[in-house]
């Protein structure tokens, strides 16, 4: 059987490409991929040609190193099993399940060192996960929450609720999601939310109001009055660009607003008046492929997917498996996606 690809070839449109099956070079493995995981909040903006077509898809993985000009290949949750090894790789690589940060294809060559071996016990589908964890991790590092903060997550998709059920560990004094669907909602606060709520009417207003402590009223250092009603730490990892704004709401007095959303080519319009000037609100990035600065010296990509395969263990993020389509009905996982997505929350592809 020949192999198969997924190649996203203009807005809303994909299709599966046959190939020949590739020979493993010095140093790699051919993997035969029984599972791969749909990345909604990225792979759909690729899908709708909202990314800037002359960026680099990843320069941080080998498989992603095109642009997004279309047709390109894309993904980067693939398992499966190795069946051929190349020059210079141990036999006993054969038959082990691996991930690789690989687009959505049947088959696929990766040098040995690219590709990690699955714990045993763990699933094909559920380590198609991984890197939606390893974001989680990197949210809650960059966020760094403290004991007894109020922490707010918009956006309860994939990451957004592995992002809630980590913070939920923490002993936080409240932590707040926010998600347009009810059956996301109801996932949040199973995973240890204490409110989920719907991003209706004046959704900065009503969190503060969620999380209202006393009067709202504190003193900065100088000893003069400030409002202190609002999140200390909040996330967006919506994909709305609109949430940004009212992320911003939902903060008080010197809190972080972490944006791990990436909006393509959507603009966010921000209204940056009173509150937000006066209130010192911080807002900062946040993305997976790199570590942050000040945990460099101590922190490697390694150590976080170390991290990343414990947290996965013990989330179990395959229960938020809602579809599963072979590969060859991707247009149809994608049209799902885009036009139901309250119908959907993690699709993964079968080979």
């Amino acid at each position: 059987m020949p192999a198969r690809s997924l190649y996203f070839t203009g807005d809303g449109a994909v299709e599966v490409r046959e190939r020949e099956v590739p020979d493993p070079d010095e140093g790699e493995v051919r993997v035969r991929t029984e599972r791969s995981a749909v990345s909604p909040g990225t792979e759909l903006l690729v899908y709708r040609g909202e990314v800037p077509t002359g960026m680099a898809a990843d320069a941080t993985i080998d498989a992603l190193a095109g642009t997004f000009e279309f047709p390109l290949r894309y993904g980067y949750a693939a398992v499966g099993r190795v069946e051929a090894v190349g020059p210079g790789v141990d036999s006993s690589w054969l038959d082990r399940r691996v991930f690789g940060f690989n687009p959505h294809e049947s088959h696929f060559c990766a040098p040995v060192g690219d590709v990690l071996a699955v714990p045993d016990g763990c699933s094909a589908t559920e380590a198609t996960f991984l890197p939606n964890v390893e974001t989680a991790v990197n949210l809650v590092q960059d966020g760094a929450p403290r004991l007894g903060e109020r922490a707010v997550v918009f956006g309860q998709g994939v990451v957004g609720l592995l992002t809630a059920a980590l913070l939920g560990r923490f002993p936080l004094a409240d932590l707040v999601t926010l998600d347009r669907y009810p059956a996301r909602r109801e996932r949040s606060l199973e995973l240890g939310a204490d409110a989920a709520l719907a991003p209706d009417g004046d959704v900065g207003e009503r969190v503060r109001d969620q999380l209202e402590d006393g009067e709202g009223d504190g003193e900065d250092g100088d000893g003069d009055a400030v409002d202190t009603a609002g999140a200390d730490l909040t996330y967006e990892l919506s994909g709305c660009p609109d949430a940004l704004d009212s992320a911003i709401s939902a903060t008080g007095y010197d809190g972080r607003v972490v944006v791990g959303s990436w909006y393509g080519t959507k603009p966010a319009e921000l209204d940056l008046s009173g509150r937000f000037h006066r209130s010192r609100v911080s807002v900062e990035s946040s993305q997976v492929s790199t570590i942050a600065p000040e945990l460099r010296g101590r922190w490697s990509k390694d150590r976080r997917l170390d991290v990343a395969w414990d947290r996965l263990r013990e989330v179990s993020p395959e229960r938020f498996v809602t579809h599963e389509f072979d590969v060859s009905d991707a247009a149809e996982a994608y049209e799902l996606l885009d036009e139901n997505p309250g119908e959907a929350l993690g699709v993964v592809f079968e080979y």
